[in-house]
């Protein structure tokens, strides 16, 4: 049985939406269509992801991220490799 990743994940550990467990199986995410890569956070349910810009930090050193709406699908990478 396939399980599916969760509503909202957040790769930064000060976030109430980190889960270091989830993110241990890899969790890759398609935003309209298209794989991305630079994902910090998403929220399928309101239809957003968080991407970071390039390589800029913020002044707490903290990536610099854009906020994107539109169809959201994240997976396990592991659920990818099998088929």
């Amino acid at each position: 049985m396939t399980q599916t990743p969760p509503d909202r994940l957040s790769n930064n550990p000060k976030s109430p939406y980190y889960d270091a467990s989830v993110l241990e199986k890899g969790v890759g995410v398609r935003f309209n269509g298209v794989e991305k890569t630079t994902v910090e956070e998403y929220c399928v349910s309101e239809g957003w992801v968080r991407l970071a810009v390039g390589k800029t930090l913020d002044r707490h050193g903290a990536p610099l991220t854009i906020k994107l709406r539109g169809l959201v699908e994240p997976y396990f990478q592991t659920d990818q490799r099998e088929t």
